[in-house]
């Protein structure tokens, strides 16, 4: 079953559970994941439905600091909550002993061999490892292993 056949099942099942936080944070990937196949006219692929959760983590993790920072612990465990659906759906992260060997391995595939080349490494390193490991840990690893 797809990603994405998951999460309209999921929807459902929270609808019948009366789990109003499940379905509709489901809800709302589902938004996004019907603006893409609306707008660029094309099936969505789990790398897709990934892309989405990954971006929908980082925003509630992005919120729920600014509300700790305002004091508003009511929203905090809201989009704690959230963060805790979103990542049951995501793929388990990697270590990084893994990723530092996965990026070895690119760096010596790309030839990089100084921050000149990150580009090249960060796009290769995005396509190899997915929504497996957070762009920041990834850019993180990455300049430590290029200086």
């Amino acid at each position: 079953m797809s990603l994405n056949a998951q999460i309209k099942s999921d929807i459902k099942d929270a609808m019948r559970a009366k789990d109003v936080q499940k379905r509709d944070t489901l809800r709302n990937i589902q938004v996004a994941v019907k603006d893409i196949e609306v707008n660029e006219r094309r099936e969505v692929t789990d790398a897709d439905v990934e892309a989405i959760l990954m971006k929908y983590a980082k925003q509630r993790e992005d919120a729920m600091a600014q509300f700790k920072e305002a004091g508003r612990e009511d929203l905090v465990e809201k989009e704690m909550a959230e963060l805790l659906i979103v990542k049951s759906y995501l793929p388990e992260p990697m270590s990084d002993e893994e990723l530092e060997s996965i990026l070895k391995e690119i760096i010596a595939t790309t030839g990089a061999e100084s921050m000149k080349d990150m580009g090249k490494v960060m796009g290769a390193a995005k396509k190899a490892i997915g929504s497996k490991a957070d762009g920041g840990r990834i850019n993180t690893c990455v300049k430590a292993l290029l200086n």
